[in-house]
């Protein structure tokens, strides 16, 4: 539950309209929204610390970011987000190997399940995870969406 002190932005991206949540100054969820009429950015260091960064990444001239994160989710589904933030930018990890980097090698569908409910797109990578077979599988957002920021950062390593 988002507390009603929260506060919101948003930024235009390629692949749509992200809103970004701030809560106690720290980011607690990025995703992708359909436009509405009554979408007002607020304002806060941390929201446009935010905002800045996933402009960057989008523009090509970020890799990384520099974030206070506080993802929202049980013990199970941090270790896995904790895991997501270890995968280089331009790089893909399998199912398969996130469960076992955090000691749950058996845990792949959990390990999907987490990956699934990532509350913070793009900043916690879950699109750099794909099948163990190289597929691209899964992505709240959209695979579609998943196969551009592949794309994206391939682009940028290349170049």
């Amino acid at each position: 539950m988002i507390k009603p002190g929260a506060r919101r932005a948003y930024l235009q991206t390629p692949l749509g309209l992200l809103e970004v949540i701030d809560e106690d100054g720290a980011i607690i969820e990025v995703r992708f929204i359909e436009p509405s009429p009554s979408v007002r950015s607020d304002s806060s260091p941390c929201l446009a610390d935010c905002v800045s960064q996933l402009d960057e990444y989008f523009g090509g001239r970020r890799r990384r970011f520099n974030l206070n994160l506080k993802p929202r989710g049980t013990a199970f589904e941090k270790s896995v987000w904790d895991e997501l933030l270890k995968i280089p930018f331009g790089e893909t990890s399998t199912y398969g190997r996130i469960a076992e980097s955090i000691g749950r090698s058996r845990a792949v569908r959990a390990v999907g399940g987490a990956n699934g409910k990532n509350p913070i797109a793009v900043i916690i990578p879950c699109h750099r995870v794909i099948g163990g077979d190289g597929s691209l599988t899964g992505y709240g957002g959209g695979l579609w969406r998943k196969e551009w920021l592949l794309s994206h950062e391939h682009a940028a390593c290349r170049g």
